[in-house]
């Protein structure tokens, strides 16, 4: 399943699964390199597309890593997918799955998702654009719109092109998964942090709890952390007035009483602990949503790079930690790795009775640079070893099925016996919508805490009520 994209200069329009024609882009005219988004790229093609990775490596400008946790199989996904529109543009995202298919559900939006977003911008681009066409480049300032600006200037045009981009897109990918036949996303879900760069312009989606830090120079040229997107937990003034509004409760349990989740208004499961979320359809009507958050900035020389990972980081390492860790690795290749690597030591340091969870990492450097020097083997990273990734890891196919080794999620879920014997600390949440930002911005979660699921129990579903089939 998923959509499908042409921008060939034959193609007058493709079509996609859910019944849209889509347009071909226009770039004004200019010349520019072909890439392979410049072909139909549907979901069976993406494999065999040099420019995008999403198993430990790098690439031309970002270093890639995940590590397995001590809860069973890995649920952490990511991608780095460079040429995404143009030689200028990259994507990067990482993908937090929970619950019992959550694995199926991060790697189904590891690779839908970015095709949904092509398929989106040139549908809007071509909206926008009619007779008029309007410069579609990486760089664009507030003086180049010239007498445009009276109107709407091409760089607003952009802004308002991808933020339509990402919030269809994000609705559409919620829509194939509730759809999805062969995969269960009742009590699945996963989070979603996603960027693209596009010259010296950054646009931002995101769900759920996975971040996305800057590593950035200030005025005395020391590299300080800026956080670009906000831990959209529970607690969130803005989060859990919205989910009580929808019949949702907002609890902490007694023995985690830093970590609120959403549970459902006659049982108390399943107890998420994010407030946005791909999948997670128990949860649909009782306030958690997939609406991403969705932000723009302006790059400048001071930025250096970006990171971007899973709460499996965030839990142990703070914002400046990270900072120092990829601004401290011996090679830029080796970064990630090296980012995963010390949030595995915290976790046996800081929580030695916690099971570790999965971390999936992504550095980006923002100068287009990478150590030409190293190389996979000097990462451990040896062809052979990308190679029992490739198999390693079981083959998805389109429509969710594959071989998945015999592994459960370990405590994933309690038992109903066990989950009884907690208490709950209820959560109070001021109503004042007016304060909402500045709230947000108090609501980070810089820090970090852990917790030791995302989700707690599966739902109970009494005889009154009827019983969605969840397996």
């Amino acid at each position: 399943m998923g959509g499908c994209v042409s921008t060939s200069s034959r193609s007058t329009c493709s079509s996609r699964s859910n019944g849209e024609t889509v347009s071909p882009s226009c770039f004004c005219g200019q010349k520019r390199t072909r890439t392979f988004s410049d072909h139909v790229v549907g979901l069976q093609h993406l494999p065999s597309i040099p420019s995008r990775i999403f198993v430990n490596g790098k690439s031309r400008t970002s270093c890639i890593f995940t590590q397995q946790g001590r809860k069973g199989i890995n649920q952490d996904a990511m991608i780095v997918w460079e040429d995404f529109i143009s030689e200028d543009v990259i994507f990067c995202g990482v993908f937090d799955g929970h619950g019992p298919h959550g694995h199926l559900v991060a790697r189904k939006v590891r690779d839908a998702l970015p095709v949904k977003l092509l398929s989106f911008l040139h549908s809007c681009q071509s909206r926008q654009n009619g007779s008029n066409t309007t410069c579609f480049k990486g760089n664009l300032k507030r003086s180049d719109a010239g007498d445009s600006e009276k109107d709407c200037s091409p760089e607003d045009k952009l802004i308002s092109s991808w933020r339509e981009t990402f919030l269809k897109s994000y609705k559409a990918m919620d829509k194939e998964l509730r759809s999805h036949p062969n995969l269960d996303c009742f009590c699945s879900g996963s989070t979603a942090v996603t960027l693209v760069k596009q010259g010296s312009n950054l646009f931002m989606g995101y769900i759920g709890d996975s971040r996305a830090i800057m590593g950035s120079k200030d005025s005395n040229d020391s590299l300080v952390a800026v956080q670009l997107t906000v831990d959209l937990k529970p607690d969130l003034p803005r989060e859990a007035e919205r989910i009580k509004r929808c019949k949702g409760r907002v609890f902490a349990l007694q023995d985690e009483p830093e970590v609120p989740r959403v549970w459902l208004p006659f049982d108390d499961a399943p107890g998420l602990a994010m407030a946005r979320a791909f999948g997670d359809f128990c949860l649909k009507e009782y306030g958690v949503i997939s609406i991403p958050e969705f932000s723009h900035r302006i790059l400048t020389e001071r930025d250096q790079f970006i990171v971007l990972a899973s709460d499996g980081v965030w839990d142990v390492l703070s914002n400046e930690e990270v900072v120092e860790i990829v601004s401290m690795a011996p090679t830029r290749s080796s970064a990630a790795r090296i980012l995963v690597d010390s949030a595995a030591r915290e976790w046996k340091l800081k929580y030695p009775t916690s099971k570790m969870d999965d971390c999936a990492v992504v550095c980006l450097f923002l100068d287009g640079k990478m150590d030409a020097e190293s190389d996979y083997d000097e990462q451990n990273f040896s062809s052979a070893t990308l190679q029992s990734n490739h198999s390693g890891n079981a083959i998805e196919s389109d429509d969710g099925q594959k071989s998945e080794p015999s592994l459960q999620r370990n405590f994933t879920v309690r038992s109903s016996e066990e989950n009884d014997t907690y208490g709950r600390l209820p959560i109070e949440v001021e109503g004042n919508e007016e304060a909402v930002a500045a709230e947000d911005q108090n609501w980070s979660g810089l820090e970090g805490v852990t917790r030791v699921n995302s989700i707690v129990q599966l739902p109970r579903f009494s005889d009154e009520r009827p019983n969605p089939e969840i397996l």
